[in-house]
């Protein structure tokens, strides 16, 4: 498994100033993705547990809100486990912080995954071009949808997030 980069200060993935990092590999290809470098599954640098380390050591620090884990695609088979393992460190390090996961894959389709269990939001669905909106916090598109993961997983129907202003 690879990853693209690591951001120590993102405040552009998620509320507050956050540890962002971008698994290498997707098979979606969404027309107009933004991130377009991260499809190639063997591009990037190598995730192993240096690097889960490494990311525990940035978000030890007050000011950082929580980690973001984006794409490439986080879910996909070929990483999903990669990133239960880093989020699960996460967790048992930081209980209090916020793990944010962005997937093209839909919660119905991830909501038997073990890495939902560490996750507090997921911005699920395809970025499709044609419902592009930029005003949208946290998507870039309208048919994707930022869910409370631990609310939906309770209530057993998808519970949108709510920012908590």
């Amino acid at each position: 498994m690879h990853y693209n980069k690591i951001r120590k200060s993102d405040i552009s993935n998620g509320p507050g100033v956050r540890v962002s990092i971008f698994m290498q590999g997707c098979t979606f290809h969404c027309k107009g993705c933004f991130n377009e470098e991260t499809w190639n599954f063997k591009d990037g640098l190598e995730f192993n547990d240096d690097v889960i380390n490494h990311i525990l050591e940035l978000c030890d620090k007050e000011f950082i809100s929580g980690l973001s884990i984006l794409g490439g695609e986080p879910m996909h088979a070929r990483n999903i486990d990669g990133t239960c393992k880093l989020a699960m460190a996460f967790k048992e390090k930081f209980p209090d912080k916020n793990i944010w996961v962005w997937s093209g894959f839909l919660f119905d389709d991830l909501k038997d995954k073990e890495a939902l269990n560490y996750i507090d939001v997921l911005v699920d669905g395809r970025f499709d071009i044609t419902l592009r909106d930029p005003r949208l916090n946290y998507c870039g598109s309208s048919n994707q949808r930022v869910i409370d993961v631990k609310k939906s997983i309770k209530s057993k129907k998808v519970v949108l997030y709510k920012d908590e202003d």
